[in-house]
C-alpha cells in the first residue's frame, strides 16, 4: 500500500449531520399535477418557546416554494401566528374562534392570503381563549376543528395546526383531526422529560378518537453545538426516539427574531441564510415522510 493510499476519499467516514447520523442528499420535490386532498399536520408541545410557531411558518412557507398549496391555522389565543405573518390579529372579524363557536361561519371568510404565494392563514385573537369553555358541553367536542376545516380539505395539500403550549381541548381538537403531529423540541433536559408526556397523549388521542395519528417526526430547534449540554440532549434524543426525529436540525440564530418583527418566513426574508435552508430540508423530509404513511 502506498502512503497516498491512506487519505484517499475511501477511509474517511459518512458526513454525519449534527443528529450524529450520515447526512442524506434528498431529491427536491416533484411538481403536482393537482392539489389536494390535504395532509393535517399539529405542530404540537405542552412546552412553551420551543420554535413551534417558527416552525409552522417557516415549513409552511418552504413547502409552498415547492409548489405545495399550505393552510396554516393559527390554534394559540396569544395570535403569534397571526402576528408572525403580518395580520393584525387585534382588528379580525372571523377567526378559528367563530369557526368553532358558531356553525354558520365560513371557514373560507376567515381564510387570509399571505405575502407567500400558496400560503393562506386562518388567525387567531384572545377571543380563541373563550372557546374551551364553550366546547366543553358540546357533542363530539374534540371533532369541532375537523368539521370546521372539511370545506377546505380537497383545496389544500398540507393544513399545519400551531397548538397553543397545553395539552387541552384545543390540542386534542387538532390532534383529532391530524394525519401527523410534528413535535418541536428545544435541546435542553426540560424539554426531553416533557417528550414522554406528549407521546402518551398522542398514544391515547390514536387509541380513542382518531385511529390514524402518527409522530410524524421530532424537530430539534434552537440547537447550539457548541455547548456539551445540547450535544446530550441529541444524542440521549437520538438514541430513544431512533428515526422518529429529522435529520434537520434548526439552529440558533438572530434571523428569526427579525423575521418575527418583518411580518414574514425567513424564506423571503433572509433566502440564503442557514435557517432558511435548514427549513426547506425540513420541507422535504416532511414531503417524503407523508408519502410514506401514504398521504
Amino acid at each position: 500500500m502506498t502512503d497516498g493510499a491512506l487519505f484517499t476519499p475511501a477511509s474517511q467516514g459518512p458526513d454525519l449531520g449534527l443528529t450524529g447520523r450520515p447526512v442524506r442528499k434528498l431529491p427536491e420535490p416533484a411538481p403536482l399535477a393537482k392539489h389536494g386532498p390535504a395532509t393535517i399536520l399539529a405542530m404540537c408541545n405542552q412546552k412553551g418557546g420551543v420554535g413551534k410557531t417558527t416552525s409552522t411558518i417557516n415549513l409552511g412557507a418552504a413547502l409552498a416554494e415547492f409548489g405545495r398549496k399550505v393552510l396554516l391555522v393559527d390554534l394559540d389565543p396569544q395570535g403569534a401566528l397571526s402576528a408572525g405573518l403580518g395580520i393584525p390579529h387585534d382588528e379580525l372579524d372571523i377567526t378559528v374562534y367563530n369557526l368553532l363557536v358558531d356553525n354558520q361561519s365560513s371557514i373560507h371568510s376567515a381564510i387570509h392570503h399571505t405575502s407567500v404565494p400558496g400560503l393562506d392563514l386562518v388567525p387567531a385573537n384572545i377571543d380563541l381563549s373563550a372557546a374551551e369553555i364553550q366546547l366543553v358541553n358540546e357533542v363530539g367536542r374534540e371533532q369541532t376543528l375537523a368539521r370546521a376545516l372539511r370545506p377546505v380539505i380537497r383545496e389544500y395539500d398540507f393544513v399545519i395546526l400551531d397548538c397553543q403550549p397545553s395539552l387541552g381541548l384545543l390540542t386534542v381538537n387538532a390532534l383529532s383531526c391530524a394525519h401527523g403531529v410534528v413535535i418541536p423540541m428545544e435541546c435542553e433536559y426540560f424539554s426531553l422529560r416533557g417528550l414522554a408526556l406528549l407521546t402518551d397523549t398522542v398514544e391515547k388521542v390514536r387509541d380513542r378518537l382518531n385511529f390514524n395519528l402518527e409522530v410524524l417526526g421530532i424537530l430539534v430547534t434552537m440547537f447550539d453545538r457548541r455547548t456539551s449540554h445540547a450535544r446530550e440532549v441529541m444524542s440521549r434524543v437520538v438514541e430513544v426516539f431512533g428515526d422518529q426525529v429529522f435529520d434537520s436540525v434548526i439552529t440558533r440564530t438572530v434571523r428569526f427574531p427579525e423575521t418575527s418583527v418583518a411580518g414574514e418566513p425567513i424564506t423571503t426574508w433572509a433566502p440564503s441564510s442557514p435557517g432558511a435552508e435548514q427549513y426547506r430540508n425540513l420541507a422535504r423530509e416532511v414531503i417524503e415522510r407523508t408519502l410514506e404513511i401514504g398521504r
